[in-house]
């Protein structure tokens, strides 16, 4: 770090993303992508006219796109947000709705075993973190969302939690959000697409919702990074505002293209969707004749825990046999791994590999 660097940045903890090793071909089942390519009409729509419009600045408001999911999830282009990935939209509702330092009475609530990138924002933004235990069994008890007192701030629940695939009714989510009127609750959905409800339908009557999804998992763009949320139009002023002062054009042209082609193409993301859920149900079953214990997961990941291994002996044995999974080192997950849903060959393979592990212990 040079010597120039902001002091009250200086301490930062950064996300660490999932490893992405080039010394040999590997599975990767560590980063949640579909094992699947996007649909045809998304590899039409970048094409080399739209290459050569490269020279253009893309639509700042991304309005045909914004009306495309407008048509597609039942809203209004006004309740739609959208921005580079996800990951910017978090980034930008921590600044706005929980950010401006401890002095503002603000803070941001969030369960301890939750996305890495929770906790980094609280950090970058200098807002007071609140993470709330899981429950023994990993699960969020809602309770402990309901009697928050009146400060304001922030909640951010993943639904599906991460790195879990655990997850909370539309009942719950409403009961957080009955209690918390002074209070954003961020729903962060990137993986729902994969057997969870969506809490989209309640925008119309809160207020403080705001749901965030992307286009990285169940529509096979993770590269092309898109993301986008709902809700009421003074919360989407709001992210305007940031993005606005902060970079307008953060969406390019062909990820503009790519998007609208992706959302005329729902049959076949459909389609995957329901083929990674099979091959989902067989990994776990195949997992837990060997002895796992598994989690019930609605995203594209397992979370599972061998017996008489730890998670870091099958994380490094799996890699050593050209697999990668993502292994935490947070204690109270040191024994579990995440495994994304690949193909189908490619969990055979991931149940073959820990078949040997297993001999060779």
């Amino acid at each position: 770090m040079s010597k120039f660097m902001n002091p009250a940045l200086s301490g930062l903890e950064t996300y660490t993303p999932g490893e992405q090793p080039q010394d040999m071909k590997y599975i990767k089942l560590n980063t949640n992508e579909s094992p699947y390519p996007p649909s045809p009409q998304v590899l039409a729509a970048v094409n080399a006219q739209e290459a050569a419009d490269l020279r253009l600045y893309s639509d700042p408001e991304s309005r045909a796109l914004k009306q495309a999911l407008a048509a597609r999830y039942g809203v209004e282009p006004e309740n739609v947000f959208l921005s580079n990935g996800s990951d910017d939209i978090l980034n930008f509702a921590f600044l706005a709705f929980a950010g401006g330092g401890p002095d503002t009475g603000r803070k941001a609530w969030f369960p301890d075993i939750t996305y890495g990138f929770y906790p980094v924002f609280t950090d970058l933004h200098h807002i007071v973190a609140m993470q709330i235990p899981l429950k023994d069994d990993f699960t969020i008890d809602p309770a402990d969302y309901c009697s928050l007192g009146a400060d304001g701030g922030m909640i951010c629940i993943a639904n599906p939690n991460a790195p879990t695939g655990l997850t909370l009714s539309l009942k719950q989510i409403e009961g957080i959000l009955k209690a918390n009127p002074d209070k954003v609750v961020l729903i962060d959905e990137a993986y729902v697409d994969f057997g969870a409800q969506s809490a989209l339908p309640l925008i119309r009557q809160y207020e403080n919702l705001l749901v965030v999804q992307t286009f990285s998992k169940s529509r096979s763009m993770a590269g092309a990074r898109l993301g986008f949320a709902f809700a009421q139009a003074a919360l989407i002023e709001d992210l305007e505002t940031i993005k606005f002062s902060t970079n307008p054009y953060n969406i390019n042209r062909l990820t503009n293209a790519a998007g609208i082609a992706a959302l005329a193409s729902d049959s076949y993301f459909s389609e995957n969707c329901s083929r990674i859920m099979e091959t989902r149900s067989w990994t776990k079953a195949a997992l837990e004749e060997l002895g796992f214990t598994v989690l019930p997961s609605a995203a594209n990941f397992l979370f599972a825990r061998a017996a008489g291994l730890s998670g870091m002996e099958v994380y490094r044995q799996l890699k050593a046999k050209g697999i990668l999974i993502r292994h935490f080192e947070k204690p109270r997950i040191a024994d579990f791994n995440r495994i994304t849903i690949g193909t189908r060959e490619e969990m055979e393979t991931l149940i073959e590999k820990i078949r040997e592990i297993i001999r060779e212990v």
